[in-house]
């Protein structure tokens, strides 16, 4: 189980990697768009849809490797006072109840979302704007199973932690 919990956290490591790399894509983009805007007086519409594209692929990717480096928000004025062994069944148990749910609501439908918009062939309303707006709609459910892989990592750590305190 150990092996598996281990794997798990690469994969939400190699994901926290992804989003670092799409941040330094979006800066190089916000950089260079202000510089076509501000010193030659020329803008793109894609450039500028873009950066909005790299920012909802950075936010929607990290949050999986946000949860496997236990960032998220909870309540800890309950939480912090709980022992490991009642803290690791609250995880346990909102991985289970709470984050695979969403999670499978939120990919079911995010894929449609991004299946209907590649086949309806979507791209952007404006003039010069990004075509193929399929290709972030799929960031959606993608994030989704991202997410529940990290959460299995949670899970797996607790587990591991409830069976030694055992």
């Amino acid at each position: 189980m150990l092996r598996w919990q281990q794997a798990v956290d690469r994969f939400s490591k190699g994901i926290a990697v992804l989003t670092a790399i799409l941040m330094l894509l979006m800066l190089v983009n916000i950089f260079y768009d202000v510089v076509m805007r501000y010193f030659f007086r020329s803008s793109s519409i894609g450039m500028q849809e873009l950066e909005w594209h790299l920012f909802a692929a950075m936010f929607l990717l990290g949050i999986a490797s946000t949860l496997q480096a236990e960032g998220h928000v909870r309540v800890d004025i309950i939480y912090d006072k709980l022992s490991a062994r009642a803290q690791a069944w609250i995880d346990s148990l909102g991985v289970v109840f709470f984050l695979w749910p969403f999670c499978a609501l939120v990919a079911w439908y995010g894929y449609d979302f991004a299946l209907e918009s590649y086949h309806l062939g979507e791209t952007s309303g404006d003039p010069g704007g990004l075509s193929h707006r399929w290709i972030i709609k799929s960031m959606i459910p993608i994030s989704a199973v991202c997410l529940a892989v990290s959460g299995l990592g949670m899970l797996l750590k607790n587990l591991i932690q409830l069976r030694n305190k055992a």
